[in-house]
């Protein structure tokens, strides 16, 4: 495995998600470095899309050319899985990655098509609508990232897919304002006029009270998944789960942050501590312990499913 490109990888998590850089740590050696991989395949993905770098500095007026950009990536998956040689460091991880862990290339491409509806301003009606949004940008990734882990059993993988919804329901709590700033809104529809927010309107003050409702909805949406997410942990070896628990701690963390804000939760960015990622880690690996052996329940039949 190239050097360059683990650390390649590496700098890009590190600048890029600091909650993820500091679960992945926990990893073995071997599936952290599939892991940060991974990370910078997607990272590279979304920064080319939006015309950013590690996920800063996206304004309306980059996306002009944003479907070119977006086609060039499909082609370059393609061609990472047709063997051909990669030149690009985040496609040629891509490469190393899905051969090395037998990766399905149907799931890389289920990911760029959710930068394909922000390209085509995608609108959300239902919360099934924006679920689904949240599996392209962030369930599949957690499917492709517990097949680094060893698992192959879609049960499982419907739980890391599960976490993965939580991820991204979270970070559209947290990143309302910001992502209206740009036009773009993952919120449904249907709760913005029930709360009477116009779309265009998101990040008007005037609406604070009102978005801070919706944003506890979202919050509270997302805990069937974390709580799902939980009891797929039993399924992966010790350290993968430890890594996962601190992941899954630091992720709800900050939508509880938000929830607990209310109309404020967008004055400054919601962030977790390092004193609150040291407790956090240390609560994740009395819950990677205690999954240990244990009997997992069926997954709740009411939780969106993803494709098969």
């Amino acid at each position: 495995m190239s050097e360059a490109l683990l650390e390649h990888a590496t700098r890009s998590i590190e600048v890029g998600s600091k909650s993820f850089a500091t679960a992945s740590k926990l990893f073995d050696p071997l599936t952290r470095r599939s892991a940060v991989m991974l990370y910078a395949w997607c990272r590279h993905c979304d920064d080319v899309v939006d015309g950013q770098t590690s996920g800063f500095g996206q304004t309306q007026g980059d996306r002009a050319d944003s479907e070119q950009r977006l086609a060039e990536l499909f082609s370059a998956t393609n061609s990472a899985y047709a063997g051909e040689p990669m030149s690009d460091p985040a496609f040629a991880a891509l490469q190393e990655v899905t051969t090395v862990h037998g990766i399905p290339k149907r799931f890389p491409l289920q990911h760029l098509e959710g930068f394909a509806m922000d390209v085509h301003d995608r609108r959300y009606v239902t919360l099934d609508d924006t679920l689904e949004y949240c599996y392209h940008v962030a369930g599949v990734v957690g499917v492709m990232m517990a097949m680094i882990m060893g698992t192959k059993d879609e049960a499982t993988l419907d739980r890391a897919c599960d976490l993965g919804l939580a991820f991204q329901l979270t970070n559209i709590a947290r990143d309302l304002v910001e992502d209206a700033e740009i036009g773009r809104c993952y919120l449904p529809s249907q709760w913005l006029d029930e709360a009477g927010i116009p779309q265009d309107a998101i990040a008007d003050r005037r609406h604070r009270a009102a978005l801070a409702t919706l944003a506890a909805r979202l919050v509270e949406a997302a805990e069937p998944y974390y709580a799902s997410a939980r009891i797929g942990i039993s399924a992966l070896p010790v350290r993968s789960a430890w890594a996962i628990a601190t992941a899954r701690g630091v992720y709800r963390e900050i939508g509880v942050k938000v929830k607990a804000r209310g109309a404020t939760a967008w004055d400054e960015r919601v962030s977790t501590s390092k004193l609150d990622k040291l407790r956090l880690l240390t609560e994740a690996a009395g819950t990677a312990l205690a999954s240990r052996g244990a009997n997992a329940e069926p997954r709740s039949p009411g939780l969106w499913q993803r494709p098969r």
